[in-house]
């Protein structure tokens, strides 16, 4: 697949939007944030994102895995063991997602007080 020389986020077809939507997904953000700590089995980072259906999760690491975010390794015991964790991509990603999740956090309050005004203002108008 060729790719744009200028890759441009706002331009329909610009294939930078699906990276962007793998990388800011729900579960996208969470699991890359969770490896930010230190690699994980699967079973342990299904416990750690809270929410997350085995099915799920299980296509989150698969996405990010093929988009270079995520190594699978896969030691060949019994029973089977696989470890997830970030390559150098991946850890630049989640950084940059775990920011704006951080940043969330920290504003929530003011988000339900501008929810709140919005609603009130939208009622008053519907009166």
């Amino acid at each position: 697949m060729a790719v744009s020389r200028d890759p441009n986020v706002n331009q329909a077809m610009c294939p930078s939007r699906l990276i962007l939507e793998h990388v800011t997904s729900r579960w996208g953000v969470l699991v890359l944030a969770t490896l930010l700590d230190r690699s994980y089995r699967f079973s342990e980072l299904r416990r750690e994102v809270g929410g997350v259906s085995e099915k799920m999760l299980a296509q989150t690491l698969q996405t990010l895995e093929r988009d270079g975010f995520v190594h699978r390794d896969a030691k060949p015991v019994i029973p089977p063991r696989v470890d997830y964790s970030l390559t150098g991509l991946g850890k630049e990603a989640a950084e940059q997602v775990w920011g704006l999740a951080r940043w969330t956090e920290k504003r929530t309050d003011e988000v339900f007080a501008a929810r709140a005004a919005y609603d009130e203002s939208k009622e008053r108008t519907a009166r």
